[in-house]
């Protein structure tokens, strides 16, 4: 009998993963997992890697039928890397790609070869893969710009003059994020109660967005908040931000990816909050779809709960969506904290200790 995995059976002890061991027996080939980059988010070497590699493990691989690389952003690295596994036997792919050009390229390579692709965090525009595993990214967006509203009005930021700022512009993520922020701001801007007062290009490398940023401020000074996608981008704003003198709780930044710095700027009242997306949880989905396709099975709906337009070949792509969580001050501890993705003795260093105990997190 087939074994069933549930969205709702996903949790931080990975029980879940072992249910799948009798279809490590019935299955073909390897598994290999492509990760993108070091840059756009810390978290795929923190967290996807070792993730990956503890649910391909639970679920009763061994070390020799699965790897789990980083193509340390090169689109070339990325798809000799995808290559490589192939010849080497692998009858899966869970791939993140740098970019749909990139992606679709393993893709077409894969489908030749006869194997299937998991598209993993971000959809390959264009792909031909199997499923898509993430997080529901316009959820993502609409966290943000909810966040971003509650924000303002508690930082008494009376006429929001906002510079609206995205990620890269080829990473499909980027598209969804903004159409959740989008969404909840075009209401504010159009009433007049805010000013949108610039969209830069949009990048997910922090220099880049710092220098985006400089570039509207110094031209815009009655810029008094900015609305940022995530928290690797947000950290050297706010860093300028300080160095002009700007105190916290005075000009509202959002962030995403709940990482070590965003928290702590979050903490010390210079960020309003951040997405927090369990990765554990995206890990898991994305090894029972590989254990099931490895087997040459159907995931269970249980499982596979949406869909995903591929906009660029108008279909519909079955999917995992995951539920992300606005984090803030007041729900920390329970959420990053607990599930030890940031672990207290790390967050509560220096002047931090303070701030924590104040937003109830014990060392």
């Amino acid at each position: 009998m087939t074994p069933t995995v549930s969205i709702g059976s996903l949790n931080r002890t990975f029980s879940a993963m072992t249910t799948l061991k009798p279809l490590a027996a019935e299955g073909k080939g390897s598994v290999a997992a492509i990760l993108p980059d070091t840059v756009s988010s810390a978290r795929y070497t923190e967290f996807d890697a070792p993730y990956l590699t503890q649910g391909l493990l639970a679920a009763g691989l061994t070390p020799s039928q699965f790897s789990v690389q980083n193509a340390q952003g090169s689109d070339a690295t990325e798809l000799s890397d995808a290559q490589a596994a192939i010849t080497k036997g692998a009858s899966v792919l869970i791939m993140d790609p740098l970019d749909s050009g990139v992606g679709a390229q393993i893709e077409s390579y894969a489908s030749s070869h006869g194997v299937k692709v998991i598209d993993y965090d971000r959809l390959t525009l264009g792909g031909s893969r199997a499923y898509y595993d993430s997080f529901n990214n316009v959820e993502v967006g609409t966290l943000i710009g909810n966040g971003f509203v509650a924000c303002a009005t508690a930082e008494g930021v009376s006429k929001p003059n906002v510079l609206v700022m995205r990620g890269a512009p080829t990473d499909n993520n980027a598209t969804l994020f903004a159409q959740g922020y989008d969404a909840v701001l075009k209401p504010l801007f159009s009433s007049g109660k805010y000013v949108e007062v610039g969209t830069p290009a949009g990048t997910w490398d922090p220099p880049t967005a710092e220098s985006e940023f400089q570039q509207a401020y110094t031209a815009h000074k009655n810029i008094n908040s900015v609305l940022t996608p995530n928290d690797e981008n947000a950290a050297p704003i706010i860093t300028y931000l300080q160095r002009e003198g700007i105190k916290a709780k005075t000009f509202p930044v959002t962030g995403q990816d709940a990482t070590l710095v965003g928290l702590q700027n979050i903490l010390s009242g210079y960020q309003c909050g951040t997405v927090y997306k369990p990765i554990y949880l995206e890990a898991q989905a994305a090894v029972a779809l590989a254990m099931y396709l490895r087997a040459d099975k159907t995931p269970p709906t249980a499982l596979v709960n949406g869909q995903t337009l591929d906009s660029t070949s108008s279909k519909e792509v079955p999917s995992v969506l995951l539920t992300p969580e606005w984090v803030t001050t007041s729900n920390m501890d329970s959420t990053v904290i607990a599930d030890n993705f940031v672990p207290a003795q790390q967050l509560c260093v220096g002047s931090y200790a303070a701030d924590c105990k104040a937003a109830g997190i014990s060392v």
